[in-house]
């Protein structure tokens, strides 16, 4: 068979592998990008966080993605709204604890991804459509891939370290035996993409809206409206939750229109596209990082949608183990463990804090408060806004001691 080799491998073309991949390719590094689907393609996780642009910028990317705000039309996004029944709170992004951009966009994916792999092919990755990892073997100094094209063709591809940025595919995870049970219950969520027609003067559409809905407080809605006048909307709750007799279309048009808000915004909504459905998504791993490879972004932890953190963590993965792969390679000992994934847990803990606590239904007593202090605010605005590893933040530095305090306080 024959065989091919690189610097550095990347499994996946997504945001984690784009950017890691654009880090590395601008230093000279030969980067093989392999990427089993074709670009540009469907994915939810549209509405980033501020936080991110700083990763983007780091790679590289930014300017692309500004420019792109222009002629593709991303959305401008400065904050997040959640509802309650008649309960209402705004978080302005530019109000937050943490330094850093205040604003980013509401994207759609297959643009957006499709834009960060052009962007690392441009620094010079080598980015392969249609090729899928079938073997792994990371016994050697230099890990080897049996990779496999569309036209049947097999090769394989060693690399002097390998990174996974396969997402939800969780391609090192299967392979090397990695998965663990994650700590949250499976959920489910049906999504798609409609054409909204929302009149509301006071809607702002540079806000992700989250619904909670009135019947259970654990099962909670998506709007997140883009600038063409269209939105992805989607709901998310336990599997058992959910009747198994409705179609996907029924089961998301019956959560969202006995949602009073959600049904007078989308009293007009046309629904053309098809409803689509995830369940289990939850994933943790038992280690991100060996002697010779590393996880990144969803290939590694995924927690959950509700706080739009996924890409943010994808592109925080990739700053830290962008460094780190570069003294690999130089002939430093790195140790990966301490300098990427104690790290990189830190922040990834520090949302899933918020995130067991907003099924408890605490986060949301906190959220809801009427009487909310300003810099309290402030710093809890500032996880939201994905500044989750600012550890002069006391909510991101002592997260669950600093959230039970909050809620005793608030339901005192």
């Amino acid at each position: 068979m024959n065989r091919e080799v690189s610097d550095v491998i990347i499994i996946g073309a997504g945001p984690a592998g784009a950017a890691t991949g654009a880090m590395l390719a601008r230093q000279g590094y030969q980067v093989t990008i392999i990427e089993k689907q074709h670009f540009p393609r469907f994915s939810i996780g549209e509405s980033l966080l501020p936080q991110c642009m700083s990763f983007l910028k780091e790679a590289g990317l930014e300017p692309l993605i500004h420019d792109a705000a222009q002629h593709l039309g991303f959305q401008y996004k400065d904050g997040a709204t959640f509802q309650k029944l008649d309960s209402y709170t705004s978080f302005d992004f530019e109000k937050k604890f943490s330094e850093g951009p205040f604003a980013t966009y509401q994207v759609k994916r297959a643009d957006f991804d499709h834009l960060l792999a052009k962007g690392a092919a441009q620094f010079g990755a080598d980015i392969r459509f249609g090729h899928a990892v079938e073997k792994v073997d990371v016994e050697s100094d230099m890990p080897v891939l049996d990779v496999l094209n569309e036209q049947g063709e097999a090769y394989q591809l060693q690399g002097r370290f390998l990174l996974d940025a396969s997402g939800f595919a969780r391609v090192l995870p299967r392979l090397l035996d990695l998965e663990r049970p994650s700590c949250f219950p499976s959920r489910k969520s049906f999504f798609t993409h409609i054409t909204d027609k929302i009149q509301c003067d006071q809607f702002d559409r540079n806000k992700i809206l989250i619904t909670v809905h009135p019947e259970s407080p654990d099962i909670w809605l998506w709007l997140i409206p883009f600038s063409d006048g269209t939105s992805s909307i989607g709901v998310v709750g336990k599997e058992t939750q959910f009747c198994a007799r409705l179609t996907e279309q029924e089961t998301l048009k019956k959560y969202v229109y006995s949602a009073p808000n959600l049904a007078h915004l989308l009293q007009q909504a046309e629904w053309p596209n098809d409803v689509n459905s995830i369940k289990g998504y939850s994933a943790d791993v038992t280690h991100l990082s060996g002697k010779n490879y590393a996880l990144l972004g969803n290939a590694g932890e995924f927690l959950d949608p509700v706080f739009s953190s996924g890409v943010t963590i994808a592109l925080k993965s990739a700053s830290l183990i962008s460094p780190l792969v570069v003294k690999y390679l130089e002939g430093e000992k790195v140790d990966f463990k301490t300098q990427f994934e104690v790290p990189l847990r830190k922040g990834v803990d520090c949302f899933k804090t918020f995130v067991s606590a907003w099924y408890t239904a605490e986060f949301q007593d906190i959220i809801f408060y009427d009487e909310q202090d300003a810099n309290v605010k402030s710093m809890i605005c500032s996880i939201l806004a994905g500044y989750a590893w600012d550890e002069k933040n006391p909510y991101v530095a002592q997260s669950e001691r600093r959230l039970k305090v909050l809620v005793d306080l608030c339901r005192m």
